[in-house]
């Protein structure tokens, strides 16, 4: 299967996808670290076509990183196909259906459950009592921080894109409240990350083991993909 690019969010899910394509025998696509948020994504791929010389000759795009879960159906570790994104306005994003459908084929030992909506927000879904609140509104079953913002840019752009994530946290369990830490380009400061993940102790440790978990299943999805 052909992927030219995949997009990831820098930082630790950039590097477990470095680390699962690592091991990979064939030629592996290139691996492009994008910011988190809504607007810093939209504004770095914008700017794509002067920035990433490999764009010029790329025709499909894997989106890859981890998820939130919005209803009991989906756990912690737990590895998502994507079908599309709706934000806060209800705009509906689809993924590329044939592209989807190939990576279903590969991927169907080891899916949970069948291809999920997701809700794009453009902050850090929190507490347990808004995922859960999101879910019924919305009808959506993960959340993220991006989808709706590559498929609208890369989609008028006619990218073939497919969406691969790895719940980190599920809807029961809230979380610290990071968004003080994100900044207007995407990233994450650690001098207020640590901040607020030391006023939330219960929650940090919900964070971290949801994280560390996500984060193996990313890097081994990654390598059994590619191998």
């Amino acid at each position: 299967m052909v992927i030219d690019l995949i997009l990831v969010a820098q930082g630790a899910e950039y590097q477990s996808v470095c680390k699962g394509l690592a091991r990979a025998a064939q030629p592996v696509p290139e691996v492009i670290p994008i910011p988190m948020g809504m607007n810093p994504v939209m504004r770095y791929l914008q700017d794509w076509q002067q920035t990433v010389p490999a764009l010029k000759s790329a025709k499909t795009v894997l989106v890859m990183g981890l998820c939130g879960s919005l209803t009991p159906a989906h756990e912690v570790g737990d590895i998502v196909l994507y079908d599309h994104c709706l934000d806060s306005q209800r705009n509906h994003w689809p993924c590329d259906r044939f592209l989807t459908q190939l990576l279903q084929s590969r991927l169907k030992t080891q899916l949970e459950k069948p291809l999920v909506s997701a809700f794009t927000s453009d902050r850090l879904i929190a507490s347990a009592q808004a995922k859960q609140a999101l879910a019924q509104t919305y009808g959506a079953e993960v959340v993220d921080m991006e989808g709706s913002a590559i498929l609208k840019t890369l989609n008028a752009l006619n990218f073939s894109i497919a969406t691969l994530r790895v719940i980190s946290d599920n809807c029961h369990h809230n979380l610290p409240d990071l968004n003080p830490a994100i900044d207007a380009n995407g990233s994450l400061q650690p001098l207020p990350m640590a901040l607020g993940m030391i006023r939330h102790p219960i929650a940090a440790t919900h964070l971290i083991r949801g994280s560390l978990k996500g984060l193996k299943t990313l890097q081994s999805v990654t390598s059994q993909f590619f191998e």
